[in-house]
């Protein structure tokens, strides 16, 4: 019988760990605001005459940019409140508090992230190779802010809303205010589930000195504030349409948007924690199907329909 290579030990290390690797970043709450991403990458290419669709390199290297930040931010974020993760009993079971990663394998990933990051940026064009320092800083230093700001949320939220923004600027290699609207649209709408979820850490951040809209205002007006900003989130991407020019298919999907965010308000208006944890995982099918409808609005066969 022949040996196993002498390197079988630390890949088959290393494959066991890649599941531990992609829960500790939370590759499947990707679906909350990569679709935005791609909202602004496909009214980018709407916007400057290509149909919808700005070809396969394009779309690979904006797609690496995604999950490189995102990987990046996820993994300093875990390093940097794993003090606090250890503390919290909601938190403690994380992968760096509970052990099953170290944090120089998390901070491998971050590094690797951002090398990914930086590298599609590069392929995409000069815009967004100059812009991606200042993307990747924010995505980082913006997990400090709990500690000096109770606009915390609203801080995740432009972390969030980078997304759509950096797309257009992948596509065009310009700077335009159409995906600032979008960019703010995302950031309400963000900011609200953030400030919904942070609910549930409302007695151990007042204990621990941890700043939120909830620890300094209390749960129900965090719940109040949500509604806010879920209205301000609705109205701009109605503005988002109507300034575009978009057909009916992207109204209709800005219609189930809305009623999608007044049910998940509605869910939430107890405070009870169990309808908090459902309504925060709902925000995935916001997103994704008004990126469906935003693609049937800029996809040929349907975008001169207009709803007026």
């Amino acid at each position: 019988m022949q040996n196993a290579p002498a390197h079988s030990g630390p890949l088959r290390a290393v494959a066991v760990k890649v599941p531990h690797y992609l829960n500790a970043i939370n590759v499947s709450e990707s679906l909350f605001a990569m679709p935005f991403g791609y909202i602004g990458m496909a009214l980018a290419s709407h916007y400057s005459g290509s149909g919808g669709w700005p070809g396969w390199h394009a779309f690979i290297w904006i797609t690496l940019a995604f999950l490189g930040v995102r990987t990046l931010g996820m993994s300093a974020n875990r390093i940097i409140n794993a003090r606090e993760d250890a503390r919290n009993p909601r938190t403690a079971g994380r992968h760096i508090p509970a052990g099953i990663l170290k944090p120089l394998e998390v901070g491998a990933m971050a590094a690797g992230g951002a090398a990914i990051f930086f590298i599609a940026a590069w392929q995409l064009n000069p815009l967004a190779l100059m812009l991606s320092p200042v993307a990747a800083a924010y995505v980082v230093l913006y997990s400090f802010a709990k500690y000096y700001t109770w606009l915390c949320s609203l801080m995740l939220g432009f972390a969030l809303s980078i997304a759509p923004t950096g797309a257009w600027i992948g596509v065009t290699g310009q700077w335009d205010w159409q995906p600032v609207l979008i960019t703010f649209a995302v950031m309400m709408w963000a900011g609200g589930f953030e400030t919904i979820y942070g609910t549930l850490d409302y007695d151990f951040d007042r204990a621990n000195s941890i700043k939120s809209i909830a620890s300094r205002f209390g749960v129900r007006n965090a719940i109040r504030t949500t509604r806010v900003l879920h209205s301000l989130s609705a109205a701009a991407l109605l503005a988002v349409g109507i300034w575009l020019d978009l057909n009916v298919f992207y109204f209709i999907g800005w219609m189930v948007a809305v009623i999608l965010l007044v049910y998940e308000n509605n869910m939430v208006k107890s405070g009870e924690p169990a309808k908090i944890g459902k309504a925060f995982a709902f925000n995935k099918y916001i997103s994704t199907q008004l990126l469906g409808f935003t693609i049937l609005a800029v996809a040929p066969p349907f975008e001169g329909f207009l709803p007026w």
